[in-house]
């Protein structure tokens, strides 16, 4: 016999979303995709067939250990159908991206089943132009940002070739069954525990001695201890914002489309990244929306959790989470945009050689130590109320080229970015092809205005390419 190994159960940072997840606060990642023509939800089924064995997670559940004496494992699930994960809907034609918008934040404000492969598609048929909408929902624990683009990447092919045939087909290989003795579960569930424990107890060890290297060399240049530090109040409880409040669970789901190009430009120009492009136009949005409703912004901050991928394999076929975060404080008093994007941009280089994501990993270390009944205990009883940031932004690379599935170019993909306790927004950006494709999650209890929050949000582009010279 063999133990389960490290592939197959869940990380304690994969486990984090599991047990975090509430009926308000569901932890799906994925997003829309429109394409420009017909996607036939047989032909597409029938592709999906011959390459779902290039990434066998998705044809897995997960099985609880006995007493919960470790975290949960993934196993192939004997009763694996494509027609539990694929569905089709019609819009009345001609269906408008505003319908597409209601009927994906209805999807993903739903929990996935967990007795089955946790991620679904729903094919939206009927869009105007003779266009389709497809929806992808995945749970949070199965993957992150990063791999959760492996999905996408074997329904998508970079010529536009109608065809359901594929290299490296076959539906999927065999694994050892799901049937394990009860005793060597038992066995496997502690063992599992205490790889774990050693696993956390290596990156704890690995954290110290960067921050250790980090403490002999001298302080990188233009630190100090003024609104620029690496590590502001960086750890306290965030100030509540306007979209900070109780989650509903009842949540909305918006998009925009800006020119990489220009961003690309704007980089340039202004000599920082495109993080911190996307970070400028969130900050200068939040700033006029709070103008707008009349809130006070003089010496007031927006804490943004930017999630950092510290994945060391970066090959295709990734599965579960390898990110930490950054916590990038952003001044909504400073609108000018040139200021306001040089702030950013020296804070986020700061973070960079600071290596404040080894402190995060640290944390995140430390909490992977406590034993497995203890984590989903936590998860289970922590307080809605805890406002760590005011927002999630998260930025993932996406192809530069155009893609095709069926035949079919798709034209754009809005990624959507979960929310939990009382942060009611979350912005994630997907590069694809010649655009920043922007997704906005919110909730519609804890934030009713984010459909005017994606106009500031083109808005403060707008200013900000201008501010860097406008570009033709």
């Amino acid at each position: 016999m063999t133990t389960v190994g490290p592939d197959r159960r869940l990380s304690s940072l994969d486990a984090f979303f599991l047990y975090h997840e509430r009926r308000e606060s569901p932890f799906n990642i994925g997003g829309v995709s429109i394409f420009e023509g017909t996607l036939p939800l047989m032909e597409l089924m029938a592709l999906l067939e011959t390459r779902i064995g290039l990434i066998p997670r998705y044809a897995q559940r997960l099985v609880g250990e006995p007493f919960n004496l470790g975290h949960p494992v993934w196993e192939d699930d004997s009763r694996f159908d494509l027609r539990n994960h694929i569905r089709e809907r019609w819009l009345t034609p001609p269906g408008s991206e505003d319908e597409l918008r209601e009927l994906a934040a209805t999807i993903m404000s739903e929990r996935l089943d967990r007795a089955r492969p946790l991620w679904d598609l729903t094919v939206v048929q009927g869009l105007a132009g003779g266009r389709t909408g497809l929806i992808t929902r995945i749970h949070h624990c199965m993957v992150d940002g990063v791999a959760g683009v492996e999905l996408m990447r074997i329904l998508l092919d970079h010529q536009a070739v109608r065809s359901s045939a594929s290299a490296g087909g076959g539906r999927r290989a065999s694994a050892e069954s799901a049937a394990t003795a009860p005793g060597r579960r038992i066995f496997d569930a502690v063992l599992g525990g205490l790889e774990e424990l050693m696993n956390r107890a290596l990156d704890i060890n690995d954290a110290l001695l960067n921050l250790a290297e980090l403490a002999i060399k001298n302080q990188p240049p233009g630190a100090d201890h003024d609104s620029d530090t690496p590590i502001p109040a960086s750890f306290a409880p965030a100030e509540q914002l306007p979209f900070n409040g109780p989650l509903s669970g009842e949540h909305e789901f918006n998009w925009l489309k800006i020119p990489l190009n220009e961003a690309r430009a704007i980089r340039t120009t202004l000599q920082g990244s495109i993080n911190d492009v996307i970070l400028t136009i969130i900050g200068g949005a939040i700033s006029n929306y709070m103008l707008e409703m009349g809130h006070p912004i003089a010496g007031r901050r927006s804490r943004v959790m930017v999630p950092v991928n510290i994945r060391a394999n970066r090959t295709s076929g990734a599965v579960g989470n390898g990110i930490s975060f950054l916590p990038v404080e952003i001044p909504l008093d400073l609108t000018e945009p040139r200021s306001l994007f040089a702030s950013i941009s020296r804070q986020t280089s700061l973070m960079k050689q600071s290596r404040l994501a080894e402190v995060v990993k640290l944390l995140i270390s430390g909490y992977g130590m406590l034993p497995a009944p203890l984590q989903a205990a936590v998860g289970a009883t922590v307080s809605p109320e805890v406002l760590p940031f005011n927002l999630i932004s998260t930025n993932v690379p996406g192809p530069p080229v155009p893609l095709y599935t069926l035949g079919q170019r798709l034209l754009a993909h809005y990624p959507y970015v979960p929310i939990a306790y009382s942060i009611g927004l979350g912005i994630a950006t997907l590069s694809y092809d010649e655009d920043l494709c922007l997704g906005l999650t919110s909730d519609r209890q804890a934030f009713p205005d984010a459909g005017r929050m994606r106009d500031l949000l083109y808005d403060s582009y707008e200013k900000l390419r201008e501010a860097a010279g406008g570009m033709e």
